[in-house]
C-alpha cells in the first residue's frame, strides 16, 4: 500500500471495513463510475476530463478528504505515465516508421502473393495479426481497410469475408498482448509480470483470432453480403514510395520486441537465479523499455533507411508519430489516477472482504466487471484501466501465471460487444459502407466472439499453470 493510502485510511478501523463502510464505499464507486459514463457518452466529454472528475467525485462520495483524494489522483497519473508512457511513445514511433516506410504494404503484399482463394481470410488475419503487434488500433485500420477493400474487389471476395479475419487480428492484438496502452497500464495496475503476459496473451490470442476471424467470418458474410464501396478505397500510404524495405527484414524489426521480451520470460522461468549472467542480462535486454527502444533504432535503419529517408524525413517521422498519442497518454494517465484514487479510499480492501465470501472465480469477476465498463463507455481502454484498478487487489497471493491471466481477463472483457458509443464502431461502418443494423451484426458480434473465447481460454489456462 502506497504512503497516501495509508494516510487516508489511518483513520480507518484495523480489520475488514464495516458493513456501513462498505455501502459508502460501494455507493461510491457507482457514483464515480456513473459519473465517468455520463460524461463520455451523455456529454461527450473527452475520456481524460471525464476520468479526472470522476475520480475527484469517487473521492467526495467515499468521504475523503478533497485534498488527499487531489493527491491519490495525481500521483496514480504520474505514476502511471511514469510506468507506461515511453513504451506507448516507443511504440508508436515503431507503428509510424512501418507505416511511412512502407513496410507493412511489403508485410501485406508479400502475404497476399502466396495466398489463394481459399487461404485468403486466414492471409488477412496473419496480417493484421503482425501489423497488430506494434500499431494502435485505429492505425491499423486505416492501414488495412484499403487493402481488404482491394482485395475483396480483385479477387471477387464477399467483403466479410476479408474484413473480419483482417479486424479481428487487429482488435485481439489491441485488447490481449501488450505493447499496447490498455494491457500495458493492466500490468502495471495489477503488477503482473510482462514477459508472462506477452506470451500467455499470444498463446491466447492466436486461437481467439482464429474462431473470431476465419470461422466467424463464415457467418458474419452469410448474414451481410455488400459490396466493396467504391467511393471508400484510398491511395495506400507507399504508392509515392520509390523503394520500400524487404518482407524480411521488416518482420524481423517487428518482431525484435516480442522476442527479447519472451526471451527474458523464458530465462526467468527456466534459470531463476538473479545472480545468473544470462539472466542478469536478458533482464535488461528484454525489459519493454530497451526491447522497444532497440526497435525503434534497428527500425530507424531497417526500415527507414531501406525507404530512402534522410535524416530530416527520419526526423519528421518521428516527431508525427508522437503528436497523436498525447490523448492516448492523457487517458491512460487519468485511469491510472481514477485507479489509485479507488485503491486510496478502501475499495481494494472491500472487494478483497467481500471475495472472500463470494463462489466467482477472481478471473470471471474481472471480465464482468471489465464488460460492463466497455458497455457503459464504448472504450476498450477505459474499461481495461478502471477494470485493472477494481481488481487489483485480487491478485494478491496469486501466481505470477495467475496475475498474467487476472491482466487478460480483464483485456478480454474490455472487448465486449462494441457498439454506438464505441469510435472504433463507426470507423468500421463508415470504411465499409454498412449500416448501423449491418455493423451490429458483424463487427459487434465479432468483438463479442472475441471476448467470450478469450474468456473461455484464461479460464482453462488457470486450470493447468
Amino acid at each position: 500500500m502506497s504512503t497516501l493510502s495509508v494516510e487516508m485510511l489511518a483513520a480507518a478501523p484495523a480489520g475488514p471495513i464495516t458493513s456501513a463502510g462498505h455501502a459508502q464505499l460501494g455507493i461510491a464507486v457507482l457514483v464515480g463510475i456513473a459519473v465517468i459514463v455520463l460524461l463520455i457518452t451523455r456529454l461527450k466529454l473527452h475520456a481524460f476530463l471525464s476520468l479526472t472528475i470522476g475520480s475527484l467525485v469517487l473521492g467526495a462520495a467515499a468521504g475523503a478528504p478533497m485534498d488527499k483524494a487531489i493527491a491519490s489522483f495525481t500521483a496514480g497519473l504520474g505514476s502511471t505515465v511514469s510506468g507506461v508512457g515511453v513504451l506507448i511513445a516507443l511504440g508508436a514511433i515503431l507503428g509510424k516508421l512501418l507505416a511511412d516506410s512502407g513496410g507493412a504494404d511489403q508485410i501485406v503484399d508479400t502475404i497476399l502473393a502466396k495466398a489463394g482463394p481459399r487461404s485468403m481470410p486466414w492471409a488477412m488475419v496473419l496480417i493484421a495479426g503482425v501489423i497488430g503487434l506494434p500499431l494502435f488500433f485505429e492505425v491499423g485500420i486505416v492501414l488495412l481497410i484499403p487493402v481488404v477493400l482491394l482485395v475483396a474487389k480483385r479477387g471477387n471476395h464477399s467483403l466479410m469475408r476479408i474484413g473480419i479475419p483482417a479486424l479481428a487480428g487487429l482488435s485481439v492484438m489491441h485488447g490481449l498482448v501488450p505493447p499496447h496502452p490498455g494491457p500495458l497500464a493492466a500490468i502495471d495496475a495489477i503488477g503482473a509480470n510482462l514477459g508472462v503476459t506477452l506470451a500467455l496473451g499470444v498463446l491466447i490470442a492466436v486461437p481467439t483470432a482464429v474462431v473470431a476471424g476465419p470461422l466467424f467470418s463464415r457467418v458474419a458474410a452469410r448474414w451481410v453480403d455488400i459490396a466493396p464501396p467504391e467511393k471508400l478505397i484510398p491511395q495506400r500510404p507507399s504508392a509515392e514510395l520509390e523503394r520500400r524495405p524487404g518482407f524480411g527484414v521488416t518482420v524481423t524489426t517487428v518482431m525484435l520486441p516480442v522476442v527479447l521480451m519472451l526471451a527474458k520470460a523464458l530465462v526467468d522461468i527456466v534459470v531463476d537465479d538473479p545472480k545468473n549472467h544470462v539472466q542478469r542480462v536478458t533482464d535488461v535486454i528484454g525489459s519493454p523499455l530497451i526491447a522497444l527502444l532497440a526497435a525503434v533504432l534497428v527500425g530507424l535503419f531497417t526500415l527507414g533507411r531501406a525507404a530512402g529517408f534522410g535524416r530530416d524525413r527520419l526526423a519528421g517521422t518521428v516527431e508525427k508519430s508522437l503528436a497523436p498519442i498525447a490523448g492516448i497518454l492523457l487517458i491512460v494517465g487519468a485511469g491510472g489516477g481514477f485507479k489509485q484514487t479507488l485503491i486510496d479510499v478502501g475499495v481494494g480492501r472491500m472487494i478483497l472482504d467481500f471475495s472472500k465470501d463470494w463462489s466467482v472465480s477472481a478471473l470471471l469477476l474481472a471480465w464482468l466487471i471489465a464488460v460492463g465498463i466497455r458497455l457503459a463507455t464504448g472504450s476498450a481502454t477505459v474499461a481495461t484501466i478502471s477494470a485493472a484498478g477494481l481488481v487489483a487487489p485480487l491478485a494478491e497471493g496469486m501466481s505470477t501465471t495467475h496475475t498474467a491471466l487476472l491482466v487478460l481477463a480483464v483485456g478480454a472483457g474490455s472487448l465486449f460487444f462494441s457498439h454506438v458509443n464505441d469510435a472504433g464502431f463507426w470507423m468500421v461502418k463508415e470504411y465499409f459502407g454498412m449500416d448501423v443494423g449491418q455493423t451490429i451484426k458483424t463487427w459487434s458480434l465479432m468483438e463479442t466472439v472475441i471476448s467470450v473465447v478469450s474468456l473461455v481460454l484464461v479460464l482453462l489456462l488457470s486450470l493447468v499453470l
